[in-house]
């Protein structure tokens, strides 16, 4: 039974390197290899004694959660409820935690049914963002809380501010052109790419004017980093 991909047979990757760029050496690796198992390869493969990263998925997402809303809790005194929730749904939301997943390469080390590869799911947002889930709840199982803190507190909270503006700044553009009595709406420079991987290209346009320019898989995706680039370069704020 081989690997997709021309890679070695299951449960027989070399984590090396992304060891390295997680900054965690994992005791039991077979933790791993559940964590980047996708249930339509288990499924594929009749793989019964090989589940899927959907319970490890289930576990780092409530460790994500705790650890994003004590963090926030414990650095926004000032900030009531309303706000800290707002922030942590801006935190913990699948464009960020699927784009740190690309980050870190972790869809190479998928284990995905044929179908599923050929129509890029190793690139698919959704399963990415469940990747960064099952791959901390992996951390937690080998070495608990603090390592488990270490890998969201690495990559996730290590520029809080600079997130949320990502993830806020289609309405914060909106709410500015509003304010300033402009005309904002975004114009699609390109797609590229086959139907299951496309690549869209889009700039925000402020009456009239071309602003700045983002790149993504969804016409979403490079909307939002066309807004966040638009205000980074002028300084824009609320």
């Amino acid at each position: 039974m081989k690997r997709l991909k021309n890679r070695m047979y299951y449960g027989g990757q070399d984590y090396t390197k992304l060891e390295d760029e997680i900054g965690y050496k994992f005791k039991d690796k077979s933790l791993l290899d559940i964590a980047f198992t996708h249930k339509s390869y288990s499924n594929e493969y009749h793989l019964k004694k090989v589940p899927s990263y959907e319970r490890f998925e289930f576990l780092g997402d409530a460790i994500l959660e705790f650890v994003t809303s004590e963090t926030l809790f414990n650095k926004f005194p000032e900030k009531p409820e309303g706000q800290l929730t707002k922030l942590r749904a801006s935190l913990v939301c699948e464009m960020t935690l699927s784009q740190i997943s690309r980050n870190l390469h972790l869809g190479d080390y998928l284990y995905l049914s044929k179908g599923e590869m050929l129509t890029g799911g190793n690139n698919r947002s959704s399963i990415l963002c469940d990747l960064f889930e099952a791959v901390l709840g992996a951390i937690y199982l080998d070495s608990g809380i603090d390592e488990a803190k270490k890998f969201v507190m690495r990559f996730l909270l290590d520029d809080i501010e600079a997130k949320a503006v990502y993830h806020d700044a289609k309405s914060i553009l909106q709410e500015y052109s509003q304010k300033k009595s402009l005309e904002l709406h975004y114009e699609l420079i390109s797609e590229t790419g086959p139907d299951h991987n496309k690549s869209f290209t889009v700039a925000a346009v402020l009456n009239g004017k071309k602003c700045e320019v983002g790149t993504g898989h969804t016409m979403k995706a490079a909307e939002q980093e066309a807004a966040h680039k638009t205000i980074l370069m002028n300084g824009i704020s609320i």
